[in-house]
C-alpha cells in the first residue's frame, strides 16, 4: 500500500477527491449537523478534528502550572466581589 503525505497547496486551493463513506456514519453526522451537503457536512467534520487536536490535552499540564502564596481559587469564583 502506497500512502502519500498532504502536500501544501496554495491557499484557496481546493483538492477534489473521492472517498467511499459509511452511509450510516454519514446520516448520523447530518442529523448533528445544520449542513446542507456532504461538502459543507466535510468541511466541517476536518475544521472540527483540527481544532479538537490542536488543543492541548490538560493532562499534559499537570504538576508544571505554579501558583504563589496565598492564592485563592475560591476567591475567584466568588462573583460581585
Amino acid at each position: 500500500m502506497c500512502i502519500e503525505k498532504h502536500k501544501a497547496r496554495p491557499e484557496g486551493q481546493e483538492m477534489r477527491t473521492n472517498v467511499v463513506i459509511d452511509d450510516d456514519l454519514l446520516n448520523q453526522a447530518f442529523s448533528l449537523s445544520n449542513a446542507r451537503t456532504k461538502k459543507d457536512l466535510i468541511h466541517e467534520a476536518l475544521k472540527l478534528f483540527v481544532t479538537i487536536r490542536k488543543r492541548r490535552d490538560l493532562t499534559e499540564l499537570a504538576g508544571s502550572i505554579s501558583f504563589y502564596d496565598g492564592y485563592n481559587h475560591k476567591k475567584l469564583r466568588r462573583t460581585g466581589e
